[in-house]
């Protein structure tokens, strides 16, 4: 059995399509097709099950991707650790960040680090909460910035930063008089908000629950500067980071605090337990945490 082949059985199990995981691994269908065969041959028995077109994972499958994950754990650590010896001369770092905070937290804090350490390489991923901690447990991140609460049994989180949130209003709206606002005004109020699947969208409805009402906006989108540029038109008002808000500095939008509920975020640094903290994820976690310290 071959780590190659262990390789190309995980991707398999991601795709579960044949073609689109050869394509995915650069390689030729047919290779793919013979690579899997063997390390079925060597396990005694299949894992997957092929019915037409469609590829489905048996048990077995299923028992060996698990111990797939230790095993590229396993050699993340020892590759963690032995670039230890070389400090932070050379080496690599991957952060997944809340696309709600890559734009305003990080900047000053990367910046210093590649001055700092301008031979490891810097990977800055603006991600969903669910695909950080998808990808920490699957070893392709070393640390994520995520919104709390989220708690996993193999994941460590390290609360830094309360970030409140503030309703976002076109300059000319009469909103923008009001010393602040309370959560009641989204049933006045057009709405273009991030959808359901967001972390923060979902505590958003979770506050206007408990006031007896649902928001319902008259736009989703998923991006903040999209939400944002469609404020700046006077489409409606929003709810999104105060710090954000302030970073952007848009002078067609006025930011109103909210009170009666005030609404905030517990903004963390997670990682996996058991695992290698590396000299890098360690500076950067301090750097950061630092950062935002000095600034609030």
């Amino acid at each position: 059995m071959e780590l190659k082949q262990l390789e190309y059985f995980m991707t398999l199990c991601q795709e579960l399509h044949f073609t689109r995981a050869a394509e995915k691994l650069g390689i030729a269908q047919p290779s793919l097709s013979q690579q899997i065969r063997l390390l079925e041959h060597e396990i005694g028995t299949p894992l997957f099950d092929r019915v037409g077109k469609r590829t489905a994972m048996t048990d077995a499958g299923n028992i060996l991707l698990e111990h797939c994950y230790h095993i590229f754990h396993e050699l993340s650590q020892a590759r963690a650790a032995i670039s230890e010896l070389q400090g932070l001369k050379r080496g690599s770092l991957k952060i997944g960040a809340l696309l709600t905070v890559v734009n305003y937290l990080l900047p000053d804090t990367v910046i210093e680090f590649h001055r700092s350490y301008p031979n490891i390489e810097l990977s800055i991923l603006g991600l969903r909460t669910g695909d950080i901690y998808e990808r920490l447990l699957q070893n392709e991140l070393d640390l994520g910035i995520v919104a709390q609460p989220m708690e996993h049994d193999d994941l460590e989180t390290v609360p830094f930063l309360t970030q409140h949130l503030a309703l976002a209003a076109p300059i000319d709206h009469p909103l923008v008089e009001q010393p602040f606002v309370t959560l009641d005004v989204l049933k006045e109020v057009p709405s273009i908000l991030l959808p359901d699947t967001y972390v923060l969208r979902q505590l958003i409805n979770d506050k206007c629950r408990t006031l007896g009402f649902e928001p319902r906006p008259v736009m989703e989108m998923t991006t903040m500067e999209s939400i944002t540029n469609m404020v700046a038109k006077g489409i409606g008002a929003t709810i999104l980071p105060k710090g954000y808000l302030d970073c952007i500095g848009d002078q067609s939008i006025q930011t109103i605090p909210i009170q009666r509920p005030d609404l905030t975020t517990e903004i963390a640094v997670v990682y996996r337990k058991n695992k290698h903290l590396c000299a890098a994820s360690r500076v950067f976690m301090e750097r950061l945490i630092s950062s935002v310290k000095s600034e609030n």
